[in-house]
C-alpha cells in the first residue's frame, strides 16, 4: 500500500496495549540521508485552552507502528507516560 505524507496526516493513533488515542499525526520524522521515515509526531496538548503553550510533543518511531489503515494508526508504544494517572475517590 502507498501513502502520501499528506494522507497519513491528521490520522488517528491508537496504542492497542490498552486501547487508548494518543492524538493524531500532525507531522512526520524523515532521514534526509536515506529519505526513510523515521518517526510520526502527535502535537502535545493544549493546557488551559491554550493559554499556557501545549504539553511536550508525542515522538512514535517507525517501527512501533503496527497497521496504517483509512482512518487509524494503531501503534505498540508503551502508552504510560501520555496517559494522566488520576487518583481514586
Amino acid at each position: 500500500m502507498n501513502c502520501r505524507i499528506a494522507e497519513l496526516r491528521n490520522k488517528q493513533v491508537v496504542c492497542t496495549k490498552n486501547g487508548c488515542v494518543l492524538g493524531f499525526i500532525s507531522d512526520v520524522e524523515i532521514n534526509t540521508s536515506d529519505g526513510k521515515i523515521e518517526a510520526i509526531v502527535i502535537l502535545g496538548k493544549l493546557r488551559f485552552f491554550g493559554l499556557l503553550g501545549r504539553e511536550d510533543d508525542i515522538v512514535i518511531p517507525w517501527q512501533e507502528i503496527d497497521v496504517i489503515g483509512r482512518e487509524t494508526v494503531l501503534v505498540t508504544t508503551d502508552p504510560t507516560p501520555f496517559v494522566r494517572l488520576t487518583k481514586g475517590i
